[in-house]
């Protein structure tokens, strides 16, 4: 992979960070005890049973969101060290090149096709 299209990816994967971490914050407050981890906030809806209903439920989907959404900022983070330290577009697995139309299409890879396919027992 060339200069040109490994600052393209990323350009790409900084702009990601931030929108994950913009996204977190309207709903989370940061871990005062680990950086990385985020802490969905409890609503406030009111008193009312239906409220306390509502919030619940909010809630739940919060933290379902809340998780997946770090997750995906740890596949950034991780990504984003990777280029740093000269492993990006390795596969993990293999140590062969991970072709450029997978990194296009998932930046955050670390797996080949084939040893993404073989991990998820789909050959």
């Amino acid at each position: 992979m060339d200069k040109t299209e490994m600052q393209k990816i990323k350009d790409h994967l900084f702009e990601e960070e931030k929108r994950l971490k913009n996204e977190l914050a309207q709903f989370t407050t940061k871990n005062k005890h680990n950086p990385d981890d985020y802490d969905a906030k409890f609503p406030d809806m009111g008193d009312k049973e239906d409220e306390n209903a509502n919030e619940v439920a909010t809630y739940s989907n919060n933290l379902t969101l809340e998780r997946t959404l770090e997750k995906s900022l740890r596949d950034v983070k991780d990504a984003l060290k990777r280029i740093d330290d000269g492993t990006y577009g390795i596969c993990k697995y293999c140590k062969k090149e991970i072709p450029l139309q997978r990194l296009e299409a998932r930046p955050t890879s670390s797996a080949c096709i084939e040893c993404k396919k073989a991990l998820t027992q789909e050959i």
